[in-house]
Parts: C-alpha cells; structure tokens; sequence
C-alpha cells in the first residue's frame, strides 16, 4: 500500500514540473489600429486643380494589417512645413479595406483634387501652396501627416480660344485665338502655347509642338509629323511660365481647350518638277533626247511621269512606272522632228502634280 501511494504522488507531480518550467511575457496593449502614414503623396496642378494621389496605408503603425478604415483628411497651408492638419480643405471617402490575402500584394491607389482660390494665385515665382493628408481609422484617430509637396501659386491663363485644325498639303494646321497676359503681369513671367495630339482611340498624349505668346491676335502652328490616313485629337493649354534667379523654372499648365477631330486625308499632290532641260544626241550618234530637271522634295514623293507631244498633238506619258530620278532618255525619236516635253510628280498615294512648264528639242 505505501509503495502504490508512493507512486501515485510521482505520476501527479511529473505534470507540475514542467508546468512549473514554462515563462508567460507580459500581456501584449490592444491595437491602436492607427493607419501608417502615407510617404508618397504627390501632386500635380491643371489651372485651378490641384490632383493629389498616393497609395492607401494596408499596415498599421504597429505593423498590423489594415482593418479600421476611414476617411483621408486633406491638408494644405501656405507655411513651408506644415505641422498639423488644422482645417481640414476635405476629405477622401474611406474605402473597402481589401481582404488579409489581397492586402499583401495589392496597393490601392487614392486621388482627391483640390480647387486653389482665385485669390491666392498671383505672379510671384516663390509663392507655394503645401499639401500633406492623414489617413484615419474607423474612428476618426490619425498617426500623423504623410510626406509634404508643395504647388505653385502662379495665375494661369484660360485656354486658347477658337482652337480649330484642318488638313494642308503640309500637315495639321492649328489656329486659334491668342488671349493676352492678365493685367499687371511682368517678367519673370511668360507665357507658351502647347498643342497636343493622341490618335483616335488612343489615351497616348503626344506633344505636337508649342509657340509662345507674344501678343499676337491669331497663332497657328503646322504640325508635319503626322502619318497620312489616320485620324487625330487635337487639344491646346496656355502653360505659365515663372523664372527666379537662381532657382528651378517653374511650369503650370492652364485648362485644355476642347478636342478637335481631324482626318489626315492626303489628296494634296507634289510640287510641280521645275528647271526642265532637253538635250538631243549629236550628228552621227544613235537619236535620242536626254531630259533632266530639279528634283521634289516632297518626303512622299513616289517619282516622277514623263509627256511629250510633237506640234498640234495632244501630250501622252512615255514612261510606264514613276521614274526615280529626275532624268530621262527619249530614245523613240526620229531625225528631223521637234518634240515637246513637260514633268509632273507622283506621291506614293498615286496624287500627281500639274506638269511642269514645257522644254522642246529637235533632233537633228
């Protein structure tokens, strides 16, 4: 009997040993669930717009996944560092937070766009607006603002008005009527046009050319760097230009005009071949008549046609392709006759140019 109890005591105590050997930390504090701060706020300004985008906070300050979503504040302030949010401009509707899974490998990207005041525009190039935001939970809390970009103060001006296109032999020309600079406005600020164009269908947004403003009632601006066939989107913006002495340039962009639709339909020919010459063979040789002329420049040209006629007959082309160069040998001639030659060009979508003026030769 004392042997069985003896045992039993061993078997009861084994589990309290190691028990007894186990460390428990110290409780973990709840979660704030205060979103991180956003570090990559940036911002771009269109006229009176100003677009701010960054990516949505997926942690926690205590690098926990995002499950508190709220709204995103959005602060600006003329001082070079701001130090709260103070009056929030706005804010940015919380969004969906997306599940743990998606969180890890999803970033959500977030825009909010600001109207900047009239009256706190002006022609000063050292005049900023600062912009920061604070991401909130469900309950309102912040951890404080994220990165600090700044936005010029410059006055812009109204887009260009009466902006059309139409189609010349050499390309898309532009017109439109030219605004001047707002009353008081001196150097160090200027203004430039700029004209764009996508193909239709496109979102691609390619800077045609710019011009700048030089006070001028009526601009135009020929944009040759189009393909033919194909149809485009123009658009147009006044862009404000500050410049300070030892300091960044400073470029803000206006309102857009509306877009113009253009179809680059080439039916425009070449220029005329001019500088026409003909020359016969010499007595005793084989008859022909050499003709050579001043090449067209045309970045299109196919090549070039060929007529002749002798006196009181109509003019019939002796060449049955375009010709490459701007010479060509009449070998079908006989003695004693005076034939009349003229030149016309060829593009490559078959547009053919009026004939040049006239050269005769007789062959002796």
């Amino acid at each position: 009997m004392r042997r069985s109890t003896s045992k039993l005591l061993l078997a009861l105590g084994t589990p309290l040993m190691f028990t007894a050997c186990a460390t428990i930390g110290p409780p973990l504090p709840p979660s704030l669930e205060l979103p991180k701060p956003p570090s990559d706020l940036r911002a771009a300004r269109k006229g009176d717009r100003v677009i701010l985008t960054w990516t949505a906070p997926s942690v926690t300050t205590d690098r926990q996944t995002v499950r508190s979503v709220g709204p995103t504040r959005i602060c600006r302030g003329l001082e070079t560092v701001l130090t709260q949010c103070g009056t929030p401009v706005g804010e940015a509707a919380a969004q969906p937070t997306p599940s743990t899974a998606q969180s890890a490998i999803q970033k959500v990207a977030r825009s909010y766009t600001d109207s900047l005041p009239g009256q706190l525009q002006s022609d000063n190039p050292s005049g900023f607006m600062t912009y920061a935001i604070e991401a909130l939970n469900a309950g309102g809390r912040g951890a404080g603002l994220s990165n600090q970009v700044r936005v010029s103060l410059a006055r812009t001006l109204p887009p260009p008005r009466d902006f059309a296109a139409r189609v010349t032999g050499q390309g898309v020309v532009l017109t439109w009527t030219s605004d001047l600079p707002p009353a008081g406005s001196t150097q160090p600020v200027h203004y430039v046009y700029r004209v764009y164009r996508r193909p239709e269908g496109s979102q691609e947004q390619i800077l045609a050319g710019q011009i700048p403003e030089g006070g001028e009632p009526s601009l135009t601006f020929t944009d040759s760097s189009i393909e033919w066939g194909k149809t485009y989107e123009y658009r147009a913006e006044t862009v404000t230009v500050m410049a300070q002495e030892n300091q960044p340039e400073v470029q803000v962009e206006g309102d857009d005009t509306p877009e113009v639709k253009v179809f680059a339909d080439d039916v425009f020919p070449p220029a005329v071949p001019s500088g026409l010459q003909a020359v016969s063979s010499g007595p005793g040789q084989k008859t022909f008549v050499d003709l050579v002329w001043a090449p067209v420049t045309d970045v299109d040209l196919d090549g070039y046609n060929v007529y002749r006629h002798e006196e009181g007959t109509a003019a019939v082309k002796v060449n049955a392709e375009p010709l490459k160069t701007p010479a060509y040998r009449d070998a079908n001639v006989m003695s004693g006759k005076a034939y009349f030659y003229s030149v016309s060009a060829v593009d490559i979508r078959g547009n053919e140019s009026a004939r040049s003026e006239e050269a005769s030769e007789t062959v002796p």
